[in-house]
């Protein structure tokens, strides 16, 4: 039995294999779509900070869910990648545990921003008239502080459990570093680490989605009872955030499911949870929100046309600026001669 609170040994990926030519492709293919994910979450945000007209508690909680995707989709592609193009792939069990943290974080923090978007959904629908009395900006910073620092702390309790764990196995048979592959490897199960998971499943994502579900539950009721016109106001407004949350939690569930009753999974499934949970979401969150907002295609549509017009005043003028000075060349040349 050996003791890693000295935190200084190294670990095996198994599951990618020795390396092929294939995996060029793998690579680039991955590549491409970290890098459109990265664009999509940037591009959502730049336009949510400059709009004004964008600076209201649903748009501030959907910036922090496009944080919170680059922060899923950052912390285990670039290490795949890298290990796609070795021959040796491994990693310390500080970068293990670091990959564990940020991954439990990006999942925990996607829950608790689901659930308070779907609470400013349910005031700004069923609440109308006493909305701005109730998600004051005070409202607002705490319950987006309250979305992050409490996964944040509760995440690096389990983080700190998990490393006092004494490892008997040093080869990961995943794609990346998360608690369950790293208590399959421990030498004793740790019951004080599972009832802590239990807990964190518990308030972090069980809490989460009943709050979602029964705010969207209490909207469709409302909705039912209003006219055909707030109806479809109704649907165009929460449509994007129930499509991104449905299919986040059942790639979680998926996750779960698997990542607990499973010690080792066929490559396949492997990569399909990973892409699913931690590629596929942060690249189509920003592209359903930008399509299906009307504010946000509006605030899109305005900046390209802004864009648009500053270029052909900037191209007008140096056109001009050409015009004018080919005389003076010439003349100038003229004089040289």
């Amino acid at each position: 039995m050996v003791n890693h609170s000295s935190l200084d040994n190294t670990m095996t990926f198994t599951s990618y294999g020795s390396f092929r030519p294939i995996n060029y492709f793998f690579f680039t293919l991955t590549l491409l779509v970290y890098l459109l994910s990265i664009f999509s979450n940037v591009l959502l945000m730049l336009l949510i900070y400059f709009e004004s007209s964008l600076h209201k508690p649903m748009y501030i909680f959907l910036f922090n869910l496009a944080v919170n995707g680059l922060i899923g989709a950052s912390t285990i592609w670039p290490k795949i990648m890298e290990n796609l193009l070795s021959d040796t792939q491994k990693i310390s069990f500080v970068a293990c545990l670091l990959q564990f943290f940020w991954c439990y974080f990006y999942i925990s923090s996607a829950y608790t921003t689901f659930s308070v978007m779907a609470y400013d959904r349910y005031v700004s629908i069923c609440k109308p008239l006493q909305y701005h009395s109730i998600m004051t900006p005070g409202k607002v910073k705490t319950l987006l502080a309250a979305a992050n620092v409490v996964p944040l702390f509760s995440i690096s309790g389990l983080v700190y459990l998990s490393s006092r764990v004494p490892l008997c196995k040093y080869t990961i048979q995943n794609l990346f570093c998360d608690n369950l592959t790293l208590l399959n490897l421990s030498c004793v199960k740790s019951a004080l680490v599972n009832l802590y998971g239990v807990v964190l499943v518990a308030s972090l994502i069980v809490f989460p989605c009943i709050i979602v579900l029964l705010s969207y539950a209490v909207i469709l009721n409302v909705s039912l009872k209003a006219s055909k016109d707030s109806q479809k106001k109704a649907l165009s407004t929460c449509s994007p955030h129930l499509i991104t949350f449905v299919n986040f939690a059942m790639a979680i569930l998926f996750f779960a499911v698997y990542y607990r009753y499973n010690s080792s999974l066929p490559g396949g499934i492997s990569i399909l949870i990973t892409v699913d949970v931690f590629l596929i979401p942060p690249l189509f969150n920003p592209i359903i929100y930008g399509i299906r907002t009307k504010e946000i295609r509006k605030c899109f549509v305005k900046t390209v046309r802004k864009k648009e017009r500053y270029f052909r005043v900037l191209n007008f003028f140096t056109v001009k600026v050409r015009v004018q000075s080919a005389p003076i060349n010439v003349r100038f040349n003229d004089y040289i001669n």
